[in-house]
C-alpha cells in the first residue's frame, strides 16, 4: 500500500527503530531486495477523471456545462498514491471518483472533484498540493497520507505536524476536512517477516499521532488501518492490485465505504445512522501488546483444558 521506496529503504527504517545487529540488518536488506523483484515498478500514473458529478450519475463534466445547473460543491483530493488511486484500471475506479458520486447523491448537489494528489507524496509534499488547492478553496477536502513517511524514514513527530498545519491552513480557509490516517503497512504481503511486524510497527505508531494532529487542527480523522486492515488481511488476492502493493478496484471501494460517512458528515449531509468515534489506538496494536499476546494464549490454555474435561 506504500510506495515501490517502501522496500528500498525498509530495512534501514527497521534498524532505526531496533537498533538491529549487522547480521539481521543483512537479513532484512535482503528481505527487501527480493520483495521488489516480487513487485516491480508500476507501469503508469493513475488516469484522472475531474470534472463535475451530477446526483443523476452524470459526469465528469465541465464546471460551465449548462447541465451542472447550481453551484458545485468544490471537493479536493489530497495525498499520496491511495489518495490518487494508484491499482485501478478504469477512471470509473478511482477512489475520488466514486467518492464525488456518492457525495452527489447523498447531498443532491453537483460536486466538483479536484485531485491534488501526487503518488508518491510525503507529508512534506503537503504544502504544494494545499497551495494549489488554496488557490480556488475547497468547501470539503480528503486528506490521505503516510505511507511514504514511513518508507522514506520522516520521523513520526515531524509527520503529524506537517499534517496538522496543512489540515489547519484547510480549515482556516473554510474547508471541512477528512484525512485518513496511515495505512497498516503490516498487509503487504511481500514484505516478508520479521521486516513486515517492524514497518507494522512504525506505521501503526504514525496513524495514532496523525490522528490527535488532525483533531488539534480541527479535522476528521479516519482510522484506516482499524477499518481496512482486518479485510486486507484476509482478502489479499481481491483487495490488492497487481502490484501488490496498492489497492484493486475492490480494496478502494471497501476504502470508500469507510471514507464517506465522515465526508458527509463534515458537510452536513449524512443521511445514514450515528458515526461511530473512531478509535485513537489501532486495534492492530494493541494486540501486538505483550500483556494481550501472554492474556491470549492464557486465553487459549484454559479454553484446551475446558475442552479437554468436558
Amino acid at each position: 500500500m506504500a510506495g515501490l521506496r517502501a522496500l528500498r529503504i525498509a530495512a534501514a527504517a527497521a534498524g532505526a527503530l531496533g537498533g538491529l545487529s549487522g547480521a539481521v540488518y543483512s537479513l532484512l536488506n535482503e528481505q527487501s531486495r527480493r520483495a521488489r523483484l516480487i513487485i516491480g515498478l508500476p507501469e503508469a500514473p493513475p488516469p484522472r477523471a475531474d470534472g463535475v458529478y451530477l446526483p443523476t450519475g452524470e459526469g465528469p463534466l465541465a464546471p460551465e456545462d449548462p447541465a451542472v445547473g447550481e453551484p458545485p460543491v468544490l471537493f479536493a483530493m489530497i495525498g499520496d498514491s491511495i489518495a490518487a488511486g494508484l491499482g485501478v484500471e478504469t477512471a470509473a475506479e478511482l477512489p475520488a471518483v466514486l467518492l464525488a458520486k456518492a457525495l452527489a447523491e447523498e447531498s443532491e448537489l453537483p460536486v466538483q472533484l479536484t485531485t491534488y494528489a501526487v503518488s508518491g507524496s510525503t507529508s512534506r509534499d503537503l504544502e504544494g498540493q494545499v497551495d494549489l488547492a488554496l488557490r480556488q478553496p475547497p468547501d470539503l477536502a480528503l486528506v490521505i497520507i503516510g505511507g511514504n513517511d514511513v518508507t522514506t524514514q520522516i520521523p513520526i513527530t515531524t509527520s503529524a505536524a506537517l499534517l496538522e498545519s496543512n489540515v489547519g491552513r484547510l480549515r482556516a480557509a473554510g474547508a471541512a476536512v477528512v484525512a485518513g490516517t496511515c495505512p497498516d503497512l503490516g498487509a503487504v504481503r511481500p514484505i516478508p517477516q520479521p521486516l513486515r511486524s517492524l514497518v507494522r510497527s512504525w506505521s501503526l505508531l504514525l496513524a495514532k499521532t496523525q490522528h490527535r494532529a488532525i483533531e488539534r487542527a480541527g479535522g476528521m480523522p479516519v482510522p484506516l488501518a482499524d477499518l481496512l486492515s482486518p479485510e486486507f488481511l484476509t482478502r489479499p488476492a481481491e483487495l490488492f492490485s497487481a502490484d501488490r502493493f496498492h489497492p484493486s478496484a475492490a480494496g478502494y471501494l471497501i476504502s470508500v465505504e469507510v471514507l464517506l460517512p465522515a465526508l458527509c458528515s463534515a458537510i452536513g449531509v449524512w443521511q445514514g445512522g450515528p458515526i461511530a468515534e473512531p478509535p485513537t489506538r489501532s486495534a492492530a496494536a494493541e494486540a501486538m501488546r505483550p500483556s494481550r499476546r501472554i492474556a491470549a494464549r492464557i486465553e487459549a490454555a484454559r479454553a484446551k483444558r475446558f475442552h479437554r474435561h468436558n
